[in-house]
């Protein structure tokens, strides 16, 4: 059996972290000292450098209070065995990848959000979405 690691989808998952991390404006250093782990570790899930156990990934859903499907939102849905990737014979994926295009691969799209959340009340929430209805027609 051949050694072959396809570290897409370990990459896919970082950068959902990393987008729910930054939506709650949490650091690195803050979600480590929540789960008990270093901010090495975090930015090492972050990039893909290093695969999340599924219940480190639990964890990290708790802190970051999304569930574990959210990590995995996106990715083309598997369909029988014939989308399997075999170990020895590595095939083409068919994998969500975020381009320069994709809303929510931009810093502002997430601090938007975030700010959106932060507004005190659903009446403040609800005059900021007319406000971009109405510059969007």
């Amino acid at each position: 059996m051949s050694e072959y690691r396809d570290r897409s989808i370990d990459r896919y998952i970082g950068q959902r972290i990393q987008v729910r991390r930054n939506m709650l404006g949490v650091t690195q250093k803050q979600l480590a000292d929540i789960c008990g782990i270093t901010f090495q570790q975090i930015q090492k899930y972050e990039s893909g450098e290093t695969r999340i156990a599924a219940g480190r990934l639990y964890q990290l859903g708790i802190a970051l209070d999304a569930p574990v499907s959210f990590f995995f939102s996106g990715l083309a849905k598997q369909t029988p065995a014939s989308d399997f990737v075999s170990i020895d014979h590595p095939t083409e994926h068919r994998l969500y990848s975020p381009d320069a295009n994709d809303p929510l691969a931009k810093n502002e799209s997430l601090e938007i959000i975030r700010l959106f959340w932060k507004l005190p009340t659903d009446e403040m929430r609800a005059n900021v979405m007319n406000l971009l209805r109405s510059m969007n027609t």
